[in-house]
Order: structure tokens, then C-alpha cells, then sequence
């Protein structure tokens, strides 16, 4: 197994930071999802321009939406084939489409 890098403090904190911000973004993204002010749709449109909505899990992005828990965000992916590891940046085109059919 790899060890990880040696860092000094200053880029350990740095780290620290960075990650603290992007669990910080992740976060307002899925409650704005959860408020309705952002769409599946929109969400799904700015995975490939965006970081933030990229890296972020389906499974996570499908939890955020109303109405929606972790029993049927489930159900959902399988139905449709995506993996529980898939990162929406990662999804195909029919699978964006499946999930719009599907929720939109």
C-alpha cells in the first residue's frame, strides 16, 4: 500500500483548507437542491463546467431532491445502471436523459 506525501504544516493546512471549502461548496449545493432552487436539469447541465456539482456522487446529488430518500435515489440508479460510486461528471448522456425522464 502507498503512503501518503509528507507535507510540511503549511501545506497540510492548506490541504485542510482547500477540503474544508469544497465539503463547504458540496454542501450549499445540496441544499439548494433541497430548497428547489436549482433543478435536477440545471444541476445535471453544469456538472461539466462546474467542479463543485462534477465531483459530487449521484447517489448525494438524488438524496438532495425533495421527495426523494436514500431508498428510492437507490432504486432510481439501479433501475437506470448507475453504479453507487458514479460521480455525475461521470454519467453518460442516456443516463442523464434517464434520470430527467425519471424526475424531471
Amino acid at each position: 500500500m502507498a503512503t501518503p506525501p509528507i507535507l510540511d504544516p503549511a501545506q497540510r493546512a492548506a490541504a485542510l483548507a482547500k477540503a474544508a471549502e469544497a465539503r463547504a461548496a458540496r454542501a450549499a449545493l445540496k441544499n439548494r437542491l433541497k430548497m428547489g432552487s436549482l433543478t435536477l436539469r440545471q444541476a445535471l447541465e453544469s456538472a461539466d463546467n462546474d467542479p463543485v456539482v462534477g465531483k459530487l456522487k449521484v447517489l448525494a446529488l438524488l438524496e438532495s431532491l425533495p421527495g426523494l430518500g436514500k431508498v428510492k435515489a437507490r432504486r432510481i440508479m439501479e433501475e437506470i445502471g448507475i453504479a453507487d460510486s458514479r460521480r455525475v461528471q461521470g454519467l453518460g448522456a442516456q443516463q442523464r436523459q434517464a434520470l430527467l425522464e425519471k424526475l424531471g
